[in-house]
This record gives structure tokens, sequence and C-alpha cells, in this order.
């Protein structure tokens, strides 16, 4: 499944994300929530916790002024990579 969040961490049900991801999951951070992967917060920490791999889109990211700050466990992907990920992996969770 790929879960998408748009919104950040305290923003909307982040417990029910967190019981819901598996670690055969896909985390897809855009627009706020790509603050989630600045390194060394809390809600990033959660997320690895989780297992399922995480992603940001860089020109949200880019936009909000974070490429320097965005740790090396987020891989970032463009919008290519985004229809990429919907693609591969169905269905889609909207955050």
């Amino acid at each position: 499944m790929l879960h998408t969040v748009s919104h950040s961490f305290y923003q909307f049900d982040s417990a029910a994300l967190l019981n819901t991801v598996t670690p055969n999951d896909v985390i897809l951070l855009l627009q706020d929530g790509v603050t989630m992967a600045m390194a060394q917060n809390e809600a990033l920490i959660q997320l690895k916790q989780s297992g399922a791999m995480l992603y940001a889109l860089r020109e949200d990211v880019a936009a909000r002024g974070l490429l320097s700050l965005i740790t090396s466990d987020i891989e970032l992907v463009d919008f290519q990579g985004f229809v990429d990920l919907t693609a591969a992996h169905y269905p889609q969770m909207t955050w």
C-alpha cells in the first residue's frame, strides 16, 4: 500500500497512520508532509520504526527550502517517481 502524507504530523491522525503502516508499505511525504523528513524529529523517528520505505517529493521539499535539512534515510523523488510509486503500490491511502 502507498500512504501519501500531505499534512504536518500534528495535523492529522498520525496514530492511525502508524497503526496502519506495515513494513511492506511505502510512505510518500508531499506538500506540508515533507516537514517530517527533516533529520532528528520525533515524527521521522516514529515513521522509521514502522519499517515502511520512506520517500519525499523533491519539488515540495525544495519549495519549502528544506533540501539541506532532509535526512539521508528519505529518498527524494520527482513527479515521475510519484507516478511510479502510485503504479507500483496499490491501493493508496491519503493522510
